[in-house]
């Protein structure tokens, strides 16, 4: 049975996936809308993501000092709110400012819930509880996404904006009535909690994320034309398509939580990584068969989430006392992520080269990111297993 205070984490979750991946499909909608071009809307899920890697910092550093429960009811009341001013704003440029605002609390608000799901966690579980609260954005991706999206198609775009501020005003009541009271830490400020990046251990994570992570975005960002123009499946048929990578994102999720608890972190971070970087090569050679590509879409949307838990544990080990300030960088590394996998999978399409060939730029940064979680492991990993046996000694002798 799931613990019932993992669910408002899960369900801010689902209100924070809903969002960000929703607008996408409703670009033209958007754009013909408030009288604009297509790339200028496109400027709006840019404005979301500045808004992402500039909040998750900032609203951390001025917020450690308070108890969880407050700092993430605060968060998702500023999320519901700008969302909602979303589904009413008047004008291209009312837009862009409250979609930058709507941002600032995603990268925070999951700072602070990983943090807080490891600590309601049993020993041994820490992992699979953050894959508990990520799952939220999991099943956005499955179900909500391709639902909202056709509510926004057939009656109004500004519907997306009202129902993602409805699943926010659901995630404050159950925050208020599951989420139990954890202290905060009184003893720490904004300086102190940015010390962690003096640490070289917390710049290998955030590389790991930020290249190995963006080396599957490669893939992502041009999943309908690889599949529409090289797969040769109907546009009609690409939300199915997206249910089937949403799916993977699911079970991937969950795996990746269990499997990091039982090898470890670092390990289990490895392994994915090198499946990854498989399944891009997949993509690669193999997409012009029709039934493969849709096995590899299920496998690639699977790893795209299984890395979530163990790298964000990584990340709390290389940080213990900055937990909630790391926490929040590593939504800025998934950002920068997205960023550059979109951005260097774009450079052979440029050329003219085919749909497939972005993927192969995702094997080469998925491998560089391989190369640094093993060296990660070498450097780092054998100093946490003598951790815990110090640990089970202590315990042992008391």
């Amino acid at each position: 049975m799931i613990d019932k205070r993992i669910i408002p984490l899960a369900i801010g979750g689902l209100g924070i996936g809903t969002t960000e991946f929703t607008v996408m499909g409703l670009l033209p909608d958007i754009a013909k809308s408030l009288q604009i071009s297509i790339p200028e809307a496109g400027h709006l899920i840019s404005a979301y993501a500045l808004g992402v890697v500039i909040g998750a910092p900032i609203l951390i550093g001025y917020s450690v000092k308070f108890p969880p429960k407050k700092v993430l009811i605060t968060l998702m009341l500023l999320f519901t709110l700008f969302n909602g001013l979303s589904a009413i704003a008047p004008d291209y440029g009312t837009m862009l400012i409250i979609r930058f605002m709507s941002g600032l609390p995603h990268g925070a608000f999951f700072g602070v819930g990983t943090v807080v799901a490891a600590r309601m966690a049993g020993k041994g579980k820490e992992a699979f509880y953050i894959s508990l609260m990520f799952t939220g954005l999991t099943i956005a991706n499955l179900a909500m996404v391709p639902l909202v999206t056709y509510i926004g198609h057939i009656y109004h775009w500004r519907w997306y904006f009202a129902i993602v501020a409805i699943i926010g005003l659901f995630a404050l009541l159950f925050l208020k009535l599951w989420l139990p009271v954890i202290e905060s830490n009184q003893d720490t400020h904004f300086l102190e909690e940015l010390k962690f990046l003096k640490n070289k251990q917390s710049w290998f994570v955030l590389m790991i994320t930020a290249i190995g992570f963006g080396g599957l975005f490669t893939w992502f960002s041009y999943i309908t034309p690889l599949m529409t123009i090289i797969s040769g499946i109907k546009e009609s048929q690409m939300a199915y398509v997206m249910m089937l990578a949403g799916g993977g994102m699911v079970v991937g999720n969950l795996v990746g939580g269990i499997l990091s608890d039982r090898l470890s972190p670092e390990k289990t971070c490895a392994l994915l990584l090198f499946l990854m970087m498989i399944s891009l090569l997949g993509v690669f050679f193999l997409s012009e068969y029709r039934n493969i590509s849709l096995v590899l879409t299920f496998l690639c949307g699977a790893l795209s989430m299984s890395v979530a838990a163990p790298i964000n544990i990584m990340m709390m080990k290389a940080a213990p006392k900055s937990e909630m300030m790391a926490a929040a960088f590593m939504q800025a590394g998934f950002n920068i992520a997205n960023a550059m996998g979109a951005f260097f999978g774009g450079i052979p399409l440029e050329y003219g080269y085919a749909f497939n060939y972005p993927s192969l730029v995702g094997v080469g940064m998925t491998c560089i990111g391989l190369i640094i979680s093993l060296r990660y492991k070498y450097l780092y990993g054998q100093e946490s297993i003598e951790e815990e046996m110090e640990t089970e000694c202590i315990s042992c002798d008391k």
